[in-house]
């Protein structure tokens, strides 16, 4: 499986459906909000830019997520990221973090999300507890 390319088809999918989240602050206040309506979390960095403060929040997203059992993976180009969940109407200086939440009651679920999850369970049976994926090119 091509995890970069199953990451990016769940979160073109689910932007379709509208669920997804982008910004540390937006996501935290879903996750504080309705944490049970949050399926997956994806953390965005860039290897020049990963100050204590955003090292701050990741630790402490990454531990609801561990404590909500979130599945929950590292991506590392935060402008690949954007350019796949963002609009020419947000500003997506802050990427860091996206949510896709839960499709609504009997909707289709998502097949590349639900390989996400597997992709995930997997890497923690390897105590690999936050995966890094590398995103396709285009």
């Amino acid at each position: 499986m091509n995890t970069g390319k199953t990451l990016k088809e769940a979160l073109k999918n689910a932007q379709a459906d509208g669920r997804v989240t982008v910004g540390v602050y937006e996501c935290a206040k879903i996750m504080t909000e309705d944490p049970d309506s949050v399926s997956f979390c994806v953390l965005a960095t860039d290897a020049f830019e990963c100050g204590v403060a955003l090292q701050i929040h990741f630790t402490l997203i990454q531990a609801f997520c561990f404590d909500n059992d979130i599945s929950i993976v590292r991506v590392n180009d935060l402008q690949r990221i954007s350019k796949i969940v963002g609009d020419k109407s947000q500003n997506l200086e802050d990427a860091h973090c996206v949510l896709i939440t839960t499709p609504a009651e009997g909707s289709w679920e998502d097949p590349a999300l639900e390989k996400l999850h597997l992709f995930c369970e997997e890497s923690r049976s390897l105590n690999d507890w936050v995966p890094e994926i590398t995103l396709p090119e285009r």
